[in-house]
């Protein structure tokens, strides 16, 4: 499915573009409108399509990946697990068409969010995490009522009648149509508190520490969040979601770039041109590695599978070891070294200064690009 084509626009199209085209099929095929077969899942599709495109991150990941941020990912949704309603997004650009009669219910509670810092080994294992979150839950005290225990009931909100909600007409581009609201009297509630709870001071929930668990997709990277759902703010119409925003640690020797680890070994002259071996600290502990003989500045050396589990794809990255060839400065060298670097310029035909700058010298300018 692809949302452009369902939106009827081009992958160039502008925000603009995106929701003209938008509010013209969503139009045709709005359920109160359309009675044809399939139109309620069309409906649905181009909501779908719109509530990516309209967001200037999703949409540039769905450009990348050809899917949704948080789609395939444990606890993850195309739309960031916002709890999407196909009407929420309709109602929010036209105001609503009616139709959907009555309260909605009562309101759920709202979505909370946190950072999580997790290591390499974390992300490659996929462990579970535990996150300390502050949360709104039920009030012990008055389980919930917002009314103190032996004070008076609620009364009915003489504005709405009980329904919590206010009917409103307004005039648009496509006619009169008719809205509903919260009531301004009561907020929604449908009844008055008349004795609020001590405690909780009327609200019906109290702020409490907790601490939970989250379990790590394989390979899971810097910027991504991972939803655990009904750990959000408790509500009189269900939980809200806890969104764990993750941030990686960084390694002290390993540097990552998406499922591949690199590590920098710098080697001397010597070594480079001889062989030799050096020690990769990789994710399992120190593994020793050949150097070849003849490894120039910036050679790779690949340790295959040792690097991070793909996060959306099969397989395993690699760890890359760079090589990088470390010139010592001319007052590093002792007289013995400085000696048989000038031999060796002589037995290969390379002049150098010997009382000013050696060969050494030479090659650590090459590397250094002066």
């Amino acid at each position: 499915m692809d949302y452009y084509e369902l939106l009827e626009v081009s992958r160039t199209a502008s925000a603009d573009e995106i929701k003209t085209s938008y509010r013209k099929l969503a139009l045709k095929f709005h359920p109160d409108r359309n009675k044809e077969p399939g139109a309620a899942e069309q409906f649905a599709r181009i909501n779908e399509a719109y509530a990516v495109l309209s967001d200037p991150e999703k949409r540039g990941h769905y450009d990348r990946f050809g899917s949704a941020p948080g789609a395939g990912m444990p606890g993850g949704d195309p739309f960031g697990g916002m709890g999407f309603d196909p009407m929420d997004i309709f109602e929010q650009l036209f105001g609503g068409l009616g139709g959907r009669g009555g309260r909605r219910g009562p309101a759920r509670g709202d979505d909370i969010e946190t950072e999580a810092r997790v290591t390499l080994l974390q992300a490659r294992a996929g462990d579970e995490i535990e996150v300390e979150v502050d949360r709104l839950t039920t009030c012990e005290h008055c389980h919930g009522s917002r009314t103190e225990p032996g004070g008076k009931p609620p009364k009915t909100c003489p504005t709405c009648g009980g329904l919590g909600a206010v009917r409103a007409q307004a005039r648009t581009i496509f006619g009169v149509v008719e809205t509903q609201q919260p009531c301004p009297t009561c907020r929604g509630e449908g009844q008055l508190i008349e004795d609020p709870c001590t405690v909780c001071k009327g609200r019906g929930r109290t702020l409490k520490a907790e601490k939970v668990k989250v379990k790590l997709p394989r390979g899971i990277d810097e910027g991504y969040r991972i939803r655990v759902a009904g750990m959000g703010n408790e509500g009189p119409g269900g939980n809200g979601d806890l969104y764990v925003h993750i941030e990686m640690e960084p390694h002290p020797d390993l540097r990552r770039e998406q499922e591949h680890l690199i590590y920098t070994a710098n080697i001397g002259f010597a070594k480079a041109v001889l062989g030799g071996q050096v020690t990769v600290p990789t994710l399992d502990g120190p593994q020793t590695v050949e150097v070849k003989a003849g490894t120039q500045h910036g050679d790779l050396h690949r340790l295959r599978g040792q690097g991070l589990p793909r996060l959306q794809g099969a397989g395993t990255g690699d760890l890359i070891v760079e090589y990088e060839i470390a010139v010592p400065k001319p007052g590093q060298l002792t007289p013995e070294a400085r000696e048989a670097l000038n031999a060796y310029a002589r037995a290969v035909g390379d002049e150098v200064n010997e009382h000013r700058e050696g060969f050494f010298d030479k090659v650590g300018k090459i590397f250094r690009g002066e």
